[in-house]
């Protein structure tokens, strides 16, 4: 008979425990161009995030949880007055970048939105510059930041090209929580040990489940769900800093470990060596705020809008062509009843599309929805799998996220099918997408910053080498409400 003293012997730490740690720790980005990528990841998340200011459903779950409550040297949460503690701040950031749904997007087995780590990355560097210069040392730069977000982009990106969580019915901001908690636990100082004992924590906090993001129950918790993770990382990764233990097996272990309990027995694994492969393809959300299944859907929409605008009593049925991923996720009839909904539906946005040759942020309001023209035209929609899309959607090669729409008359007669087969937001169309990028972050500016504030940002955020070298708590002073 086996002794107890065995069976409780204490394993080696997971593998992927210690891929994730060894990459964190000794991995150097060598790719100009992941962080080019990520200078404009870093604008356009924060700019998001200043946007999602404009709407009080946003800003009404803003700031410290006492209310009132100030931290000395705390972090500060862009667009605000707000100073706070890093897990309160790292909320409060990782809320408004995604409340709107615009900011960037990484499509593969399991779906997400790796800019939402950078809700932990930047409270945690302005609260560590901070109390850094009143202690007498340098503060982090940029570069700093960067670097951290290219390392969470690939650590969230790479788990999810095999490891679909979504199909066991877990949300996907659980990778949030694992890339984050690995980073900020770096950026605080912690060694290997340290940051894998945090991240195994943040396995065996299980995951979200994805209910509020599906019907009946789609619900604005999908705009505050990847804040609620990042922070819970900072969490993690300040009790690890303390010496908090962790816990070995955690994805392992036989009945209990994350593996067995809540990925049905499959193992978790990396597909790819850890590197910067992830934010040199991230896609960004450029033109409109829509779920990202759906943006190619909303193109070709755009693209029909000038020639069925004096039709639309004449239309018999719409048929949209899309991949599987779409149908599982956004393919939606009945009530709508939320803005949240909304922006998961892909007839809604392809109907307002239709409509008003344009889709922003204000269309998934109760004013448009309330348009018996939308809920009209979604009744003749018809939704269809294309195989090709599908395939496509998962080749590494191509990555496609595509979308057909075809539009047929009550006289028989129809219009040709639009095809969009990479939104412009991919990587196949970065030269496009630049310019426009550009363009958004500065309309975001200026919906809560006043001019001189714009030209201050903008000025900063164009000179690459300027804004790389720093200081973070500098960087921050320029995006705080003033």
């Amino acid at each position: 008979m086996s002794s107890s003293i065995s069976l409780n012997a204490r394993p080696q730490p997971d593998e992927l425990l210690v891929q994730i740690a060894d990459y964190v720790c000794d991995y150097t980005i060598g790719s100009d161009e992941a962080y080019e990528t990520a200078r404009y990841c870093l604008m356009d998340t924060l700019g998001c995030g200043i946007l999602a200011l404009n709407y009080p459903a946003c800003t009404k779950l803003l700031g410290p949880v006492v209310p009132g409550t100030i931290v000395p040297n705390g972090s500060r949460v862009p667009g605000t007055a707000y100073e706070l503690d890093p897990v309160s701040a790292a909320f409060n950031i990782g809320c408004i970048i995604r409340w709107l749904d615009f900011n960037d997007t990484w499509l593969a087995a399991e779906w997400g939105h790796p800019s939402d780590n950078l809700g932990g990355i930047l409270a945690v560097a302005d609260f560590l510059s901070r109390k850094n210069l009143a202690e007498g040392r340098p503060p982090l730069t940029v570069r700093d930041v960067l670097t951290a977000m290219i390392k969470a982009h690939e650590i969230q990106g790479v788990l999810a090209i095999q490891n679909s969580f979504n199909r066991v019915g877990l949300d996907h901001v659980i990778l949030v929580r694992i890339a984050s908690t690995a980073v900020v636990t770096h950026l605080l100082g912690g060694n290997r040990e340290q940051i894998i004992n945090a991240v195994s924590n943040a396995w065996l906090d299980g995951g979200a489940l994805r209910t509020y993001r599906h019907a009946p129950n789609t619900g604005s918790r999908k705009s505050w769900a990847a804040g609620d993770a990042t922070s819970r990382a900072v969490q993690h990764a300040f009790m690890a800093i303390k010496g908090e233990m962790g816990y070995h097996s955690a994805l392992t272990a036989k009945g209990w470990g994350f593996q067995d309990v809540l990925f049905r027995g499959q193992s978790i694994k990396l597909s790819r060596l850890l590197g910067s492969y992830v934010m040199e393809h991230v896609l960004f959300k450029i033109a409109f705020p829509a779920e990202f299944h759906a943006q190619t859907a909303v193109e070709a929409a755009f693209k029909l809008h000038p020639l069925v605008e004096k039709r639309f009593e004449e239309i018999d049925r719409i048929l949209i062509h899309t991949h599987e991923s779409a149908i599982r996720i956004i393919d939606k009839s009945g009530p709508l009843h939320n803005p949240a909904d909304r922006d998961h539906c892909l007839q809604y946005m392809v109907a307002i599309g239709l409509l008003f040759g344009e889709l922003t942020a204000d269309h998934y309001e109760d004013a448009t929805a309330g348009d018996p023209r939308v809920d009209a035209l979604r009744a003749k929609m018809v939704v269809q799998e294309e195989p090709r899309y599908s395939k496509e959607y998962l080749e590494p090669d191509k990555r496609s996220i595509a979308n057909a729409i075809q539009i047929f008359f009550n006289d028989g007669s129809s219009k040709e099918k639009i095809e969009v087969e990479y939104p412009v937001g991919h990587r196949r169309r970065r030269a496009e997408a630049i310019p426009l990028l550009l363009q958004k972050f500065k309309a975001n500016l200026e919906t809560q910053f006043s001019a001189p504030q714009v030209e201050a940002v903008l000025k900063m955020c164009n000179d690459r080498a300027g804004l790389e070298s720093s200081s973070v708590d500098k960087f921050v002073e320029e995006f705080c409400k003033r």
